[in-house]
C-alpha cells in the first residue's frame, strides 16, 4: 500500500464515511448480515462522493474473502493505510480487539478529518489507538506513516521513531520535536537564533504538556492534550453494567427453579427438612383462639 496512490479527501468524504461506520457498527450489533448492511447503508450514502462506490466494491470483496478489511486494502485511494490496518486487526481468527471498538475508532477518525484537524492531533490520536489496543507498533507506525496527510519529513520521522519506541520516552518524543524545546534551547544557550537541524512537528503547548508528562504513562500525556488542546478522545472499551441482562419474569422463573432443585437434591440425600415450610407465628402478635 503505498501513500503515493492516497490522497486527502473532501470534507463531505469524511462525513460521509462517519455515518457509514457508525450505521455499520450499530447494525452488526443487530446481528445482520453484512452484505445486507452495506446494502442498505449504500442507498442512504450522499450520491455525490465515492463511498457508495467503495461500498459497492466491498460487498464483492466479502463475498469472496468474507473480510472487509480485504476491499478496504485494494482500494488505498479511497481507505487510509491506517483505516485499513484497524479493520484488518479486528478481523483477524482469534483476534481480541473487538470490531465495534475498531469501528467506532473509524468513525471518531473520520469524524476528526472531517473538522479541522491538525497533524500533530492526527498523530497523538492514531499512536493513542495502536497503544490502548496493543494492535502492535512496528506494522502500525508503519501504517500510520503512509497516511498521505502526512508530507515527506514527517513520513520519515514516524518511520524512524518506530525502533525508538521501547528505548526512549514517548514524551521526549514529542518535547525534542517542540517549539518549547526551541524556546529553552535559546533560552539555556543564550542563543536567540538558534535553529534546529530538523523538523519541529509540535508546538509550544504541547512541548509542555510532553515535558511534564516525562517518565510517566503516555496516556496521561494523551488525556492532558485532549483537556487542554481539544485532541480527539480515543474510544475505549465500555465497562459491562452489573444490571441483569434478563427479564424479571424470567429470572423469577429461574430462581423457583433453582429451589425446587435443591429441593430435590436435599430429598435424595435424606436431609429434607419440613421446618423450614413451618408458618412461624409473630411474636409481636397474641395467639389466635383455636375456638374462633
Amino acid at each position: 500500500m503505498s501513500s503515493s496512490s492516497g490522497k486527502v479527501l473532501d470534507r463531505e468524504e469524511y462525513v460521509e464515511q462517519a455515518y457509514f461506520f457508525k450505521s455499520y457498527n450499530e447494525r452488526l450489533i443487530d446481528n445482520l448480515p453484512a452484505q445486507e448492511i452495506l446494502a442498505s447503508i449504500s442507498e442512504e450514502l450522499l450520491a455525490t462522493t465515492n463511498l457508495p462506490k467503495a461500498i459497492e466494491f466491498l460487498k464483492g470483496e466479502i463475498l469472496l474473502k468474507g473480510k472487509v478489511s480485504d476491499g478496504m486494502q485494494r482500494l488505498p485511494h479511497y481507505f487510509t493505510p491506517f483505516q485499513t490496518y484497524v479493520m484488518a486487526r479486528a478481523e483477524e481468527d482469534r483476534s481480541r480487539f473487538d470490531i465495534s471498538i475498531a469501528l467506532t475508532i473509524l468513525q471518531k477518525l473520520a469524524e476528526y478529518m472531517s473538522e479541522s484537524p491538525t497533524l500533530p492531533g492526527l498523530f497523538v490520536y492514531q499512536f493513542e489507538c495502536l497503544a490502548r489496543n496493543r494492535l502492535g507498533y512496528d506494522a502500525g507506525m508503519l501504517a500510520i506513516s503512509e497516511d498521505p496527510s502526512f508530507d515527506d519529513e514527517w513520513r520519515d520521522w514516524l518511520r524512524r521513531i518506530r525502533f525508538h519506541l521501547g528505548e526512549h520516552d514517548f514524551c521526549d518524543l514529542i518535547y525534542y520535536r517542540s517549539e518549547h524545546y526551541v524556546e529553552e534551547r535559546r533560552h539555556r544557550t543564550r542563543e536567540p537564533d538558534y535553529q534546529p537541524s530538523y523538523s519541529i512537528f509540535f508546538g509550544r503547548q504541547e512541548g509542555r504538556i510532553a515535558k511534564a508528562n516525562r517518565g510517566k504513562d503516555p496516556l496521561y500525556m494523551f488525556s492532558a492534550l485532549q483537556r487542554q488542546l481539544n485532541y480527539p478522545k480515543v474510544p475505549r472499551l465500555k465497562t459491562k453494567s452489573a444490571e441483569s441482562i434478563l427479564h424479571p419474569a424470567v429470572e423469577q422463573r429461574l430462581q423457583r427453579l433453582e429451589q425446587r432443585l435443591q429441593l430435590l437434591e436435599a430429598e435424595a440425600k435424606d436431609d429434607f427438612d419440613l421446618s423450614q415450610f413451618y408458618v412461624q407465628n409473630n411474636p409481636l402478635e397474641p395467639p389466635k383462639n383455636i375456638d374462633e
